[in-house]
């Protein structure tokens, strides 16, 4: 039986791009499956106290130089050469992360991929309705059925409910991934969790 891979996961966060194809990779080698988790960062923070660490480490001399540096490595070891900063960063996901929940499980990778490259590649700005409307569609996606389904209040309490369940279990911020009950976060983690898979 393949092992699962638990990602908890936001659009908004540019760490969601940087791991996704990589982990999608090590998920190919190992045989094991993704199964995401939607969550919404923002309310994640606000449970944790937690904040996007260039707003956190603002005041901390050299910290965030670093960690652009930091990201600069990874983007060359695993060839993002795409990834590009979204200059409408930070901006509200709760709509995409819906959209997550409304569709199938099995579809969630699919939905991903679809809207991944466009935000954290070509800085598109997640406001622009009729543009994400045509991304969805031009992708196989219902984008009215999708945006309808946002307004279910089951839905919006699904994602109520992974954002506390997952602080609950830990996560306090994106990437987190769960294998076999071992937490992960961070897209630094990729050899731990290569080491994990391959146990």
């Amino acid at each position: 039986m393949s092992k699962a891979i638990e990602l908890v996961f936001d659009f908004v966060s540019p760490n969601a791009y940087l791991i996704w194809q990589p982990l999608k990779a090590l998920a190919a080698k190992y045989d094991a499956h993704i199964e995401i988790i939607p969550v919404f960062l923002g309310g994640m923070h606000k449970l944790t106290g937690n904040a996007p660490p260039f707003i956190r480490d603002a005041e901390v001399k050299g910290k965030n130089a670093y960690a652009m540096l930091e990201l600069q490595r990874f983007v060359k070891k695993h060839q993002l050469t795409k990834w590009q900063m979204n200059p409408h960063f930070p901006f509200s996901t709760i709509t995409l992360q819906r959209m997550l929940l409304a569709v199938e499980p099995d579809q969630r990778i699919a939905l991903i991929d679809t809207l991944l490259p466009p935000i954290w590649e070509n800085q598109f700005d997640v406001t622009d309705v009729e543009g994400l409307g045509k991304i969805l569609a031009d992708n196989g996606f219902d984008p009215q059925d999708l945006v309808a389904k946002t307004q279910d209040p089951e839905i919006k309490q699904q994602l109520i409910d992974n954002v506390e369940k997952m602080v609950e279990r830990g996560a306090f911020g994106i990437p987190t991934i769960y294998i076999e009950g071992e937490m992960y976060f961070g897209k630094e983690r990729l050899g731990q969790i290569e080491e994990q898979l391959a146990g």
